[in-house]
């Protein structure tokens, strides 16, 4: 994930961050010795956590790739960037999942640091906490938001999954990695929607978890915060 991350063009400061819980040593070991900082934080409060790894790095902006995504393709993250970028003057925050439209498991958000502290000064959901970004996403009166669609024009969002949430997820992973990693390492987006779509039974393994996310257990939450807003 760390060479999938560092090799999209418009990667700025690629850094790890991790919980404080001793479990999680290992995962600054893999940072350290491949050269990544790692900033270590809240093992539950990511919002507090990230907040302080982007302000230790002198972030003015944040690009956040959950660590579920092992197979993040960097042209994914560039494509947000990009697209954040072109129109930077008018936007606090772009991602590609409102709505999605890639396979699960290619979230990227970027937004901007001010945006950030905003959130980690005012949120007090435990599920805004948890999650880093929904205060901002589910603000639209207060941030300028923007979405990202999948160029190819499809929505596989609910139909191929590389997120790893559950053990079927990990063996639907394992298997499109060893597939497709001997070709080339940094393979794309596509090359998973094509392998899964020729492999039904591979796409299927982990079926039971296609279209959830974790935000269905707050959509009442959500929606309050919807008719707020408007």
């Amino acid at each position: 994930m760390l060479a999938r991350v560092s090799a999209a063009r418009l990667v700025g400061t690629v850094v790890v961050a991790t919980s404080t819980n001793a479990e999680d040593d290992v995962i600054e070991a893999v940072a350290e010795r491949n050269g990544v900082p790692c900033h270590r934080g809240d093992p539950t409060d990511l919002l507090d956590r990230h907040v302080w790894t982007a302000s230790a790095h002198g972030a003015d902006h944040v690009v956040k790739i959950p660590s579920d995504c092992p197979l993040i393709d960097p042209t994914v993250i560039d494509a947000v960037l990009e697209a954040y970028l072109e129109r930077e003057s008018e936007l606090d925050f772009a991602s590609n999942l409102r709505p999605a439209t890639h396979p699960d498991g290619n979230d990227v958000e970027v937004f901007r640091f001010d945006a950030l502290v905003t959130a980690w000064r005012e949120a007090r959901r435990p599920f805004e906490r948890e999650h880093t970004t929904p205060f901002i996403w589910s603000r639209p009166e207060r941030f300028r938001l923007g979405n990202v669609a999948w160029d190819t024009g499809r929505d596989c969002s609910r139909t191929h999954r590389v997120v790893l949430d559950y053990p079927a997820d990990y063996d639907v992973i394992r298997a499109v990695y060893d597939a497709l990693a001997a070709e080339d390492p940094l393979f794309s987006v596509n090359d998973v929607a094509r392998y899964l779509d020729q492999n039904r039974r591979v796409r299927e393994h982990n079926i039971a978890y296609h279209g959830v996310q974790w935000y269905d257990k707050h959509r009442s939450e959500l929606h309050l915060l919807d008719a707020q807003a408007s």
